[in-house]
């Protein structure tokens, strides 16, 4: 029974960390099967992005070009160029008025791109394992973005908070309770694990996204790791949280086993099956059997 439960555990705290990554592959499948992505075309440019210019006129107009602190930089012919503010296209058009109007070309072709995402970010913060601020790298979703960060952590809950700041681009994370006009969108992150891609959020600069800690239960006595555990479920069975903590010893029993779960303020204890629906903050206890 020990070895089962042990085994079960293992399996349980396995999937956690895989299920976040086979649904990033069922989205990729999914989004695949609809055909190309459409390009980024409503990126707006901001200080410090690399732009890849391509010219179909003249070899030497192609290029990289990085934007500096004030949003502008320095295209060949024409000088200075003001970009930040303006979305791909808009810089598109703006490039080929001024060829023009200066005299170069009668209908030149140009097409303007990300080569590097610099001046917008998001913020990943929580139960994920490498949290900090990351580039916005155009139309990114909440799985994208969570792949950035390493994934979720099998203490993570089920759900994500993503906080879109009432003023857009913020310099750091920013709580709810830092921004009342803020919006605020939940998301399901089990039913994004299943494939429910309407849970993918798009992201928006300034964007912070907390992936919530999962609560606890505590088990002690005679299983192989005592100790604290989060719940990854709404209904974890008695079986399951006792398999989260390897299963019970050869000195223990399941047919005596106690919670203590305070309701209202009160202890009580409450004598379970394996079958029972464990609650956040319960103790159990496995105790020893009798020889």
């Amino acid at each position: 029974m020990a070895s089962k439960n042990s085994e079960s555990g293992t399996r349980i705290r396995e999937s956690h960390a895989v299920l976040l990554v086979l649904a990033m592959c069922a989205g990729a499948v999914s989004l695949l099967a609809q055909g190309p992505a459409a390009p980024v075309t409503d990126y707006i440019v901001g200080p410090h992005d690399v732009l890849a210019i391509t010219s179909y006129d003249q070899a030497d107009l192609s290029g990289k070009f990085a934007l500096e602190a004030d949003g502008t930089f320095t295209y060949p012919l024409i000088g200075r160029v003001s970009a930040g503010g303006l979305s791909l296209r808009a810089l598109e058009a703006q490039l080929k008025k001024r060829l023009i109007d200066e005299g170069f070309f009668n209908k030149p072709q140009i097409t303007v791109a990300v080569e590097t995402y610099k001046s917008q970010k998001v913020f990943i913060v929580g139960e994920v394992r490498t949290p900090g601020s990351y580039p916005l790298s155009g139309e990114m979703s909440l799985v994208e973005a969570l792949a950035r960060a390493g994934s979720t952590l099998p203490t993570a809950s089920g759900e994500a908070v993503i906080v879109h700041p009432a003023g857009g681009q913020a310099s750091g994370p920013v709580l709810p309770t830092q921004d009342s006009a803020a919006s605020v969108v939940r998301v399901d992150l089990r039913a994004l694990q299943n494939g429910a891609l309407a849970e993918n959020a798009a992201l928006r600069d300034g964007d912070t996204i907390f992936v919530t800690r999962a609560e606890s239960v505590y088990v002690f006595g005679q299983v192989k790791n005592p100790g604290a555990y989060a719940l990854q479920g709404q209904k974890t069975t008695l079986l399951q949280a006792l398999s989260l903590a390897g299963g019970v010893t050869d000195r223990g029993t399941t047919a005596r086993i106690r919670i203590m779960r305070t309701e209202n303020g009160k202890e009580r204890e409450i004598r379970a099956r394996l079958s029972d629906i464990v609650q956040p903050g319960d103790t159990i206890m496995v105790p020893e059997r009798f020889f």
